[in-house]
């Protein structure tokens, strides 16, 4: 019988599962010892009943192509990333304390932006903001909280400590991949979770409608709530339907909503019209509603901004809450949490270099070969580079882009992204580079999930873990140990 272990090696990078060949982090020690019994047909036959397990569950994404849309089953692997508490409670904290703060910053920009005229962001820099809704100005959403529900990309260096790359505030995606992973790791991997003391995940559903529920402008036992969904060709549909049926709330098209002349928003059933106090929506600023962002729109509803701004029905998250998802706005948020908290951050940013100063561009445009390049706000992975897999051309092309635009990119050092165990092979391993999307709700409280949605690269070497360019997802386990070390 022949063991999976035997040659496995995450080389130079920091791998979350071993320290060194044959040594399992703390952490990891019960999980290791478990999957080391099993053979490479073992271990072979055990992705094989997860991937069957998926299709049978029917967990789906779509990839757009210029072929049209394809469903694909969503790409698992079976072996589990494990953090333990002790950092993760820390972890959390700062997950909680970047939220408030970017709260505070989106409030204040709306109403007065304090941060600007006290000289700690450039005016241009929101002046020039894609997602800076002028419409949203003076308005000051329940709680003072525009961005209820952050999905923020964490990742670990050689030394094993998390920094933040990106944050997501718009209509952040993936959470229902964290729980139907640990659904489909408890069929897979049963006799584990009776040895480990994983931290559960489940809770997620009910904290979400907790948050959306306080939002109601209605103060009555049973707000009404809605999912509203661009609808079934959106490639996040699968997560729309499944959050929806885990609330029992409804899932909605812009079609089954209408704005009265009261400016309240009501769902159309069939025995009348119901009022909706909550939407927590799942399409972008720009097509939210057609009377004051696209005209074209048939995914929103025409006078949702006008219902939303007097206070009948509140959004999650809020129009115009992405003015933070901003990559440029992104190498501020050490100095906002400071700013705005009086604080440290506790997770620190990766190092960015603004393409908008001179000096900083300079050494983007002689160092493109060794750098990662990004777009201000694009997401998905798209329109970047990454130096050192990247052609002349490519680079020559993206010298060209920073120089036209300075104010739309930023530039990051290719991080030495830690590795994990990935099957590569009939029952093979191979180290393979990961993040980590926790997701945070601010409402009336704050809430972390336990881990998040660990996505993999699953091509040797590649650094994209997206799944619309070939990325898989692990289950995140959040252990408890004594020691609590990495």
């Amino acid at each position: 019988m022949k063991n999976a272990w035997g040659n496995y090696t995450a080389g130079a990078f920091y791998d979350e599962l071993i320290s060194s060949p044959g040594n399992a982090r703390q952490p990891a020690k019960k999980l290791l010892s478990h999957l080391r019994s099993f053979s490479e047909e073992d271990l072979s036959s055990r992705q094989q009943l997860a991937e069957s397990t998926i299709r049978e569950m029917g967990v789906s994404f779509t990839v757009y192509t210029e072929e049209g849309n394809i469903d694909r089953a969503w790409p698992f692997d079976i072996i589990p990333r494990v953090i333990g508490k002790k950092q993760w409670d820390k972890t959390a904290a700062g997950l909680e304390q970047r939220l408030q703060a970017l709260n505070l910053f989106i409030n204040d920009l709306y109403n007065g932006q304090k941060i600007i005229k006290d000289g700690i962001i450039p005016e241009f820099v929101l002046k020039q903001s894609k997602n800076y809704l002028k419409e949203c100005e003076g308005i000051s959403p329940p709680l003072g909280v525009w961005a209820h529900i952050c999905g923020t990309d964490l990742v670990r260096d050689g030394s094993g400590d998390f920094f933040v790359l990106e944050d997501n505030l718009r209509v952040p995606s993936g959470v229902s991949y964290m729980l139907e992973n640990r659904s489909i790791m408890k069929r897979v991997l049963p006799d584990i979770f009776a040895e480990v003391n994983i931290a559960p995940v489940d809770e997620y559903p009910g904290k979400l409608l907790e948050t959306l529920t306080a939002l109601s402008p209605r103060k009555i036992k049973q707000p009404s709530v809605v999912v509203l969904t661009p609808g079934i060709f959106n490639s996040a549909y699968f997560e729309h339907a499944f959050l929806a049926q885990q609330m029992g709330a409804e899932l909605v098209e812009g079609s089954d909503l209408i704005v009265q002349d009261d400016d309240c928003v009501y769902m159309k059933t069939i025995s009348g019209l119901e009022k909706v106090d909550v939407i927590y929506r799942r399409i972008d600023d720009e097509f939210l509603d057609p009377e004051v962002f696209n005209k074209k729109s048939v995914l929103g509803v025409a006078g949702l901004m006008r219902a939303w701004s007097k206070g009948n029905v509140a959004l999650a998250n809020a129009p115009g809450a992405g003015v933070a998802d901003d990559k440029v706005v992104y190498a501020y948020v050490p100095a906002i949490i400071k700013y705005y908290l009086d604080q440290d951050p506790i997770i620190p940013n990766v190092e960015t270099f603004l393409c908008y100063d001179d000096k900083q561009r300079e050494y983007v445009l002689a160092n493109l070969d060794k750098l990662v390049v990004k777009p201000a706000n694009e997401s998905g992975g798209y329109g970047m580079l990454i130096g050192p897999h990247s052609t002349k051309k490519e680079r020559d092309e993206f010298a060209g882009l920073i120089k036209k635009n300075p104010r739309n990119y930023i530039a990051q050092p290719t991080l030495d992204l830690s590795t994990a165990p990935a099957i590569v092979g009939k029952g093979q391993l191979g180290a393979r580079h990961i993040d980590l999307r926790p997701f945070v709700l601010q409402g009336k409280k704050s809430y972390v999930t336990t881990g998040g949605l660990t996505r993999v690269a699953m091509k040797e070497g590649s650094l994209v873990v997206n799944s619309s360019q070939g990325g898989g997802s692990k289950d995140t386990w959040i252990v408890d140990t004594e020691k609590g070390s990495k």
